[in-house]
């Protein structure tokens, strides 16, 4: 049966309400921030991603971003790093600075003089110093030094960053210590980046180079404490009168505590602030289990006992003398990769230290006489020119021109200053010596006197200082007339000397007539004589002669040059008058015989042939007309002061007395001196007391009566065509020589004489010598053309010519030598 339809359902007519949408609440107010991580979570969360996707953002980006951003900053200081490098000491550096030991320098003999070090110090083996002070040193300064390599990183990266932000702050280790004192100027002290990472590198470069107990003993060796101290044994005798390895517990916390800050923790100036610091130490080693706490607190109870001894700089037996075989040493050791402060070279030098303490006795002793005399002359005053000069390289002075001052109110300023006039007076008025002593034969230079005291005035006036030497230039226009063919006993005839100049003046030199023999000129050193004669040979044959003799400094080729009006150095001129010595072969000065290392390899023996400046028989010519100015000339106050054996020298003086000379020769020994001033304007003021024979000659004589009984007793060989003294043999058997001469002593006996082993004989070769600065002459004192001769146009010394003209005929030639003759003799000479 069908199923019935469903009625169907009736429609709802009522109207349809619409029901409200459900309401949307916007998101709650919050107050703005500026922290940069809030504001950014508060965008991760406002975000539509999951939950998932919102924290790998929170966490990953940042994460992502940091790591790019630390790789980059270490890329970057790595390259910084790198860039550092050059300027950093290398390993081999560092190694070498670790085991650095002074250069030592010694005399002829074998005794010390002085050794070339960074600074004065004594170093001492770890084993030596106290156990106590290497506890002391690690518990305050590094604890973890055993731990390592150099670098402790959480100090270093703490302090680093403090550096950033302007705070200083230490970190240093031990290691890190020790490359800042071995290499001050390449790391520095300031609290820099650049310090602190050049610190590390070369901390690091040294623990891979040296144990932990080589890096202790370097340290503590070369560490610097005040008043000159470097090193633990320094600072021992410097605070306490003792030395290292006598330190007590106290004592040893004391010098570690000035560590921190040798001029804030001073005991001397700061004595509390160095007590609090020492009795920290105590304290952090107590902690440390290196001292018992009992112990320490009846330490810390102890006075700090400092018993002050400023150490001098180093000490030098010959200051002078030692300074320019420095100069000569760091030539050498730049050429071969040396470094003469570290590298513990030994330096065998010719100097004889008993004939240097005889010069400095002589030096101080006549010098001291002539400073009565000035002083009587001047009274209480010197030349305004001098002392004004003198007054502006004060101190004062400098500061008044800091200050805004021009040059003249700053000079009236110190003007005002009685005290500073009164001391700069006696500073311009003070007589100034030099002396230099040479072996002839091999140019070992056995005596070097700079000054009156080097520790008053430093400056070398022996083989630095240029001053005109006067008539002891002579020597040269005499070598050079016999070069000519001269003889001694020849004639220049009568009257005065006239030399023509280029402009057309007429110069005439004061100083007697030309009348007499060339010996008898030279003997009593005639000013016109000479001056004739130098117009006969030629100023630039004087000049070349001069050179060959051993003259190295630039000399104004002028028809005065034979009066010794161009400056040259004392060193030098002794060198010159020791080639006369020798037989006319010259031989350089020479202060260094051989550089060894510590261990005695030879690392460089000093040597070169010498030159034949003038023939033998010229040479021998000269010398004894030369030992006519002692034996009757201008040098005869040398014998009447007792001098002994056969001599030979030549005084000098030049104008006004600014300058006195005396240089004298006997076998074995060629000796100068000069006297003078600093300021040329101040000179001795009469010829009675300023002359060469009586303010130069006496030093040289004092000299000489110390030292004579050490040179051998031969003498010269005689001139050409003249003999030796015989004495008939009583019994007629034989003739016996009156005393032997200096060509039958080998040298060996100079060797002996001066102190050597006759069995090693000296090497005879020279270095090269370094040359004393260039200054100009004295143009006031030379005559009125010699400006113009002299010097070029711009202002450049003239050199004299190479090749000498056609020398004219000596009518006084004895020889008969024609002109032609002469020139080829003088080929011959060269």
């Amino acid at each position: 049966m069908p199923t019935p339809p469903r009625p169907p359902v009736p429609l709802d007519l009522r109207p349809t309400i619409a029901r409200p949408a459900p309401e949307r609440r916007s998101p709650p107010v919050v107050a703005p921030t500026r922290n940069p991580f809030k504001r950014y979570w508060r965008a991760v969360s406002d975000a539509d991603e999951s939950w998932g996707q919102r924290i790998f953002v929170a966490v990953g980006v940042p994460l992502a971003l940091g790591l790019g951003a630390a790789g980059l900053a270490v890329g970057a200081f790595l390259i910084y790093a790198w860039s550092l490098l050059p300027e950093t000491p290398d390993a081999y550096a560092l190694a070498r600075a670790t085991r650095s030991q002074p250069t030592i320098v010694y005399d002829v003999r074998g005794e010390r003089l002085t050794q070339f070090e960074p600074a004065f110090r004594e170093w001492v083996p770890l084993d030596s110093i106290p156990v106590h002070l290497v506890d002391a040193l690690i518990a305050t300064e590094d604890r973890a030094f055993y731990d390592h390599s150099g670098v402790d990183l959480r100090r270093t990266v703490g302090a680093i960053w403090n550096t950033v932000r302007g705070r200083r702050e230490g970190g240093s280790t031990i290691t890190q210590q020790l490359a800042r004192n071995l290499f001050p100027e390449e790391i520095g002290n300031a609290g820099t980046v650049e310090r602190k990472t050049k610190e590390a590198m070369a901390a690091r470069a040294i623990e891979r180079e040296n144990t932990k107990r080589e890096i202790l003993e370097a340290y503590l060796n070369t560490v610097p404490f005040l008043y000159n101290a470097h090193g633990v044994e320094m600072a021992a005798r410097t605070y306490f009168g003792t030395h290292a390895p006598d330190l007590t517990v106290t004592q040893s916390a004391m010098l570690v505590a000035m560590l921190k800050g040798p001029n804030l923790y001073n005991p001397v100036r700061h004595p509390e602030a160095a007590t609090a610091r020492r009795d920290l130490v105590l304290r952090l080693m107590a902690a440390q289990g290196k001292i018992d706490p009992v112990a320490a607190d009846s330490f810390r109870a102890e006075p700090l006992g400092v018993d002050l001894q400023p150490q001098p700089s180093t000490y030098s037996a010959a200051p002078h003398f030692t300074a320019a075989v420095r100069r000569e040493l760091d030539e050498w050791a730049t050429a071969r990769g040396y470094d003469v402060d570290r590298d513990g070279l030994v330096v065998r030098t010719t100097l004889d230290l008993t004939m240097q303490r005889a010069a400095e006795a002589a030096v101080a002793e006549r010098a001291t006489r002539l400073q009565r005399t000035a002083d009587a002359q001047w009274g209480r005053g010197v030349p305004r020119r001098a002392l004004d000069a003198a007054l502006r390289t004060t101190t004062a002075y400098a500061r008044a021109r800091d200050a805004g001052a021009d040059a003249e109110a700053a000079l009236a300023t110190v003007r005002d200053d009685a005290a500073l006039v009164d001391s700069t007076i006696g500073v311009v008025r003070r007589v100034e010596a030099a002396l230099v002593a040479i072996q002839p034969e091999t140019g070992a230079v056995r005596a070097y006197v700079g000054s009156r005291d080097f520790g008053v005035d430093e400056y070398d006036h022996a083989g630095v200082a240029l001053r005109q030497p006067g008539s002891t230039f002579k020597a040269f226009v005499y070598a050079g007339a016999l070069q000519r063919g001269y003889a001694p006993e020849d004639t220049l005839g009568g009257g005065s000397a006239e030399v023509e100049l280029d402009d057309g003046t007429t110069w005439r030199p004061a100083g007697g007539s030309t009348r007499g023999t060339l010996a008898d000129a030279l003997a009593f050193s005639k000013n016109a004589a000479t001056a004739r004669l130098t117009q006969e040979v030629g100023a630039h044959r004087v000049a070349l002669v001069a050179r060959r003799m051993g003259v190295t400094s630039d000399l104004d080729v002028v028809p005065s040059i034979g009066l010794g009006t161009s400056p040259v150095t004392l060193l030098e001129m002794v060198s010159a008058y020791g080639t006369i010595a020798n037989d006319g072969l010259r031989r350089e000065p020479r202060l260094i015989t051989r550089i060894e290392t510590a261990s005695g390899t030879v690392l460089d023996s000093f040597g070169g042939t010498g030159n034949q400046a003038l023939t033998r028989r010229d040479a021998r010519n000269l010398l004894d007309m030369l030992r006519g100015v002692v034996e009757r000339g201008t040098g005869r106050p040398l014998r009447e002061m007792g001098a002994t054996g056969d001599l030979a020298g030549k005084t000098g003086t030049t104008q006004d007395y600014a300058d006195g000379w005396f240089i004298a020769m006997r076998p074995g020994l060629a000796v100068g001196a000069w006297v003078g001033f600093n300021d040329q304007r101040v000179t001795f003021r009469s010829k009675q007391t300023g002359e060469g024979s009586r303010t130069a000659l006496p030093v040289v004589g004092d000299f000489l009566l110390r030292v004579q009984d050490r040179l051998p007793d031969v003498s010269f060989p005689p001139p050409p065509g003249r003999y030796q003294a015989l004495d008939i043999d009583p019994d007629g058997d034989s003739l016996l020589v009156d005393e032997p001469s200096v060509a039958d002593v080998t040298p060996d006996d100079y060797e002996w004489a001066f102190g050597e082993d006759p069995s090693d004989p000296a090497p005879i070769d020279a270095p090269e010598v370094v040359r004393p600065v260039e200054e100009k002459p004295d143009l006031r004192q030379l005559p009125p053309s010699s400006r113009r001769i002299g010097w070029g146009g711009d202002g450049q010394r003239a050199d004299p010519p190479t090749e000498a003209p056609a020398p004219t005929r000596n009518p006084n030639n004895r020889g008969g030598m024609t002109a032609e003759e002469m020139i080829e003799r003088a080929k011959e000479d060269g």
